[in-house]
C-alpha cells in the first residue's frame, strides 16, 4: 500500500469499539485513513491486526493511536499491520525522538526485525525491512508542547503534530471548553508552526458539522479526524428518535 499522502489534506476518522465491522465501514465510507484508539478505546492486539485487515480492504490507511509512548506498544502496532502511529503526549523533542525511533528500523531507529503480519509472515521481508517509511504523527494535549513546538517538529521522522483538544483543554485547567480562547490560541500555534516547517498539523474534530470542518481547513490543519465510531453511532441512533412524533 502506498505511504500515506500528507501533501494534501487527508481526512479521516477514528475508532474506538474493537470490531472490525465498524472499522469496515468506515473505511468504505471514503476516508483517506482511519487510526485504532488504543489509549482509550476498546483495543487489544487481536483487535488491532483485525482493524487493519479491514481497513486494507479498501484505499484506506490504517494508522494506531498506541497506548504509550514506548517501544513495544508502537513496535507492535505495526507488527500488526498499521501504516503509521499516533503518539499521545509528547511534550518535547525527547518525547518526539523516541517515538520516531520506536517506529523504524535501524539505523534509524529501535523496531525488532522479525516475520510479522506488516511483512506478511516473512513473504516481503526484505523489501519490508528496507523500505517501510511509518507514518508518525505526535499529539499535542499539554501546554508544555504547545511551548515546544518548534524543537518537536524538528525532530527527523516526525510527519506532524495532532491536537489533542481535550486533553489540551485539561492542561489548561479549561476542561471540555475546546471552544475557549486558550484552545484556540493553540490550535492556531500548532498549525502555523506546522506551516514552518512543513509538516502536517493534525486536528480531532469530535463532533464535526459543516463550520467547525471548514474553519479548521481554513486555519491550515491538514490531517483531520472526523468524529469516530462511537459518535457516529450514538448520534444516528439519537437522531433516528427524534423523528418520532
Amino acid at each position: 500500500m502506498p505511504r500515506l499522502d500528507l501533501s494534501t489534506p487527508a481526512i479521516g476518522s477514528w475508532c474506538q469499539i474493537g470490531h472490525p465491522a465498524n472499522a469496515e465501514i468506515l473505511a468504505q465510507a471514503g476516508f483517506a485513513w482511519l487510526a485504532a484508539d488504543c489509549e482509550h478505546g476498546e483495543f487489544e492486539d487481536g483487535d488491532i491486526a483485525n482493524f487493519c485487515r479491514a481497513v486494507r480492504g479498501s484505499p484506506c490507511t490504517p494508522l494506531v493511536r498506541v497506548r504509550e509512548n514506548a517501544v513495544l506498544p508502537i513496535r507492535r502496532a505495526l507488527d500488526l499491520g498499521a501504516a503509521g502511529v499516533i503518539v499521545p503526549l509528547v511534550d518535547d523533542a525527547a518525547g518526539a525522538a523516541r517515538a520516531v525511533a520506536a517506529a523504524h528500523y535501524p539505523p534509524k531507529g529501535v523496531r525488532g526485525f522479525a516475520w510479522q503480519r506488516g511483512n506478511r509472515w516473512g513473504r516481503d521481508f526484505a523489501d519490508y525491512a528496507k523500505g517501510f517509511d511509518p507514518v508518525v504523527m505526535v499529539m499535542i494535549e499539554s501546554r508544555a508542547a504547545v511551548e515546544n513546538l518548534d524543537a518537536i517538529l524538528a525532530v527527523d521522522g516526525v510527519d506532524g503534530c495532532f491536537v489533542g483538544p481535550y486533553d489540551l483543554s485539561g492542561s489548561y485547567a479549561i476542561v471540555g471548553q475546546t471552544g475557549h480562547r486558550l484552545i484556540i490560541e493553540a490550535c492556531a500555534a500548532v498549525a502555523a508552526a506546522c506551516r514552518r516547517h512543513g509538516k502536517a498539523a493534525g486536528q480531532h474534530i469530535v463532533t464535526p458539522d459543516r463550520d467547525n470542518v471548514r474553519n479548521a481547513l481554513a486555519q491550515g490543519f491538514t490531517f483531520l479526524a472526523l468524529g469516530m465510531d462511537s459518535h457516529f453511532l450514538g448520534d444516528g441512533a439519537r437522531r433516528s428518535l427524534e423523528l418520532l412524533p
